[in-house]
C-alpha cells in the first residue's frame, strides 16, 4: 500500500466514522500532505518505507526548518495517529512510531484577562454599539459557559434548556456534554431572541445580524475588538474568554474534575493546566503585596 492511499483511508475515516471537526480534518490534511511530501522527496511511496529511522529524520528536517517543538509535536501526533490506524487494521505488522516521543518543550499557560475586565468589556459593548444584544450575548456564553467557537457557532435553539439552565453542546469528536448556563447569560439569551426569535427548534440559537450562521472568523473579529480595549495580552482569540472561565472557577474554589467536565475535556490533564495558572496568580499577587516578599 501506498503513503498516499493509507493517508486518504485514514482521513475518509476520521470524516465519516469518528465525525472529527472540519478545523480538525484540515489539521490532519495538511500536517500529512507535508509528510507524504517529505516522502516523496525522499523516494519513499510505500509504508512498507517508512521505519522509526526514516520517521526520526523527518523529525531533524522539521527541527532544522525552525519549526518551534509544539508545531513539531503536533505534525508528528498526525503521524502518530495514522499508524496506529494502520497498525490496528492490519496494514503493517510494526508500528514504527511507536518507541517515538516527543521533543521536549515547556509548556506555556494560557493567557487570561483579569475577572474585573469582563464587566468592563460588558459596559463597553453598550456604549458603542447601537445593538449591543448580540456581542453581548456571544460574550456571554463564551465566558459564562467556557464553549469553543466552534461549539458557540454550532450550537441550535433546541440545545438550550432554559428551565433547567444548561446548554447541550457537541464538542470535539462529536461528543456531547451538558453545561450549565448561568442567570447572566440567559438574560442574555432572552434580551437577544426578543429581538431575533427563532421560527424553528433547528434554528442556530445566535446567529448573525443577516440571521445567518454564526462563523468564527465574525466571532474572532468582534472578541478581538473588544478584549483590545480591556487588555494588553498578545493573543486576542475567543479561546482567551474560554482560558479565563476555566481559572477564574478555579480561583473562586470550583472541583477540578467539575470544571473538567464543563470544558469537555478528554484527560484531566488537560484542565490540570489552570491550576498552574492560578498559582502563578497567587505568586504575583503575594509578591506585589505582601511585605516579606
Amino acid at each position: 500500500m501506498t503513503i498516499e492511499t493509507l493517508i486518504n483511508s485514514f482521513l475518509s475515516n476520521l470524516r465519516n466514522v469518528s465525525r472529527y471537526s472540519e478545523n480538525t480534518l484540515l489539521a490532519y490534511t495538511n500536517d500529512l500532505a507535508e509528510f507524504e511530501k517529505y516522502c516523496a522527496l525522499k523516494e519513499k511511496s510505500k509504508i512498507s518505507d517508512i521505519t522509526e529511522r526514516f520517521l526520526k529524520s523527518y523529525l531533524m528536517f522539521l527541527n532544522e526548518k525552525e519549526f518551534d517543538k509544539k508545531t513539531i509535536s503536533r505534525k508528528l501526533a498526525a503521524i502518530r495517529s495514522l499508524f496506529r490506524y494502520a497498525f490496528q487494521n492490519d496494514m503493517i505488522e510494526e508500528n514504527p512510531v511507536l518507541l517515538i516521543k516527543n521533543p521536549k518543550s515547556k509548556r506555556k499557560l494560557p493567557e487570561i484577562i483579569s475577572d474585573s475586565a469582563f464587566p468592563e468589556l460588558l459596559n463597553n459593548v453598550e456604549k458603542t454599539n447601537e445593538k449591543p444584544e448580540l456581542v453581548t450575548v456571544i460574550f456571554e456564553i463564551l465566558y459564562g459557559s467556557a464553549l469553543r467557537v466552534s461549539e458557540l457557532c454550532d450550537l441550535k435553539y433546541k440545545e438550550y434548556n432554559s428551565n433547567k439552565g444548561q446548554f447541550l453542546v457537541t464538542g470535539k469528536g462529536n461528543k456531547t456534554r451538558i453545561v450549565p448556563v448561568g442567570e447572566k447569560t440567559m438574560l442574555a439569551i432572552s434580551k437577544y431572541l426578543e429581538l431575533n426569535p427563532v421560527s424553528s427548534k433547528n434554528d442556530y440559537l445566535i446567529r448573525t445580524k443577516k440571521n445567518d450562521k454564526l462563523y468564527p472568523r465574525f466571532v474572532y473579529r468582534i472578541v478581538n475588538k473588544y478584549l483590545s480595549g480591556v487588555s494588553d495580552i498578545k493573543k486576542k482569540s475567543p479561546h482567551i474568554l474560554r482560558h479565563s472561565a476555566a481559572t477564574h472557577m478555579l480561583d473562586k474554589g470550583a472541583d477540578l474534575r467539575a470544571v473538567k467536565e464543563i470544558l469537555g475535556h478528554e484527560n484531566l490533564s488537560t484542565t490540570q493546566i489552570y491550576t498552574h495558572v492560578s498559582i502563578e496568580r497567587l505568586k504575583t499577587t503575594y509578591k506585589k503585596s505582601h511585605p516579606k516578599s
